[in-house]
């Protein structure tokens, strides 16, 4: 397994961002013949159940209550991820980004065939919020629980890895 990448960002006025937790940045998680397949499979596994098969969103918003994994399958794209002066980051097949909740996210572009799995731990339930952060919105943030696996690596999450590089 490729070791992960982790993206420390600030909370922003627009975007809360979170606190405790970075980005995680996996470049080729999967090889498959049939990367939408693998990398529900691999999700599935670590108590990330997949609930969808689309794009992102090409406008900023973040998840309240919910971590989230986006795994691309098909084509490549370019996603800003922090809010308006966040980091650009760039996922093509077999890549995999863990945002944890209150990490900003958008589409800056993709090419015509880019398509990603979703998945969220086991038993949240995502929202989607385009608004500033108020202090109920970082306390609900504050309070989504932490996985118990890495999507990716099924090791038990925690904020640090050996596995992980800067």
């Amino acid at each position: 397994m490729a070791p992960f990448q982790r993206i420390h960002l600030s909370p922003g006025d627009e975007i809360p961002n979170n606190p405790q937790h970075p980005v995680r940045l996996y470049r080729g998680a999967v090889d498959d013949p049939d990367p939408a397949s693998a990398l529900e499979a691999l999700f599935a596994a670590n108590g990330w159940p997949p609930q969808w098969r689309d794009g992102v969103f090409d406008y900023h918003h973040y998840h309240s209550t919910a971590h989230e994994v986006l795994g691309c399958y098909a084509g490549q794209a370019t996603l800003m991820i922090g809010g308006p002066d966040g980091e650009a980051i760039d996922l093509s097949r077999g890549d995999v980004v863990m945002l944890p909740a209150g990490t900003g996210h958008k589409r800056v572009s993709a090419s015509a065939d880019f398509a990603i799995v979703g998945a969220y731990p086991a038993g949240q339930d995502w929202d989607i919020v385009t608004d500033p952060a108020d202090d109920a919105i970082r306390a609900r943030i504050a309070a989504v629980p932490v996985p118990e696996c890495d999507p990716v690596t099924g090791a038990a999450f925690s904020g640090q890895s050996a596995s992980a590089t800067s």
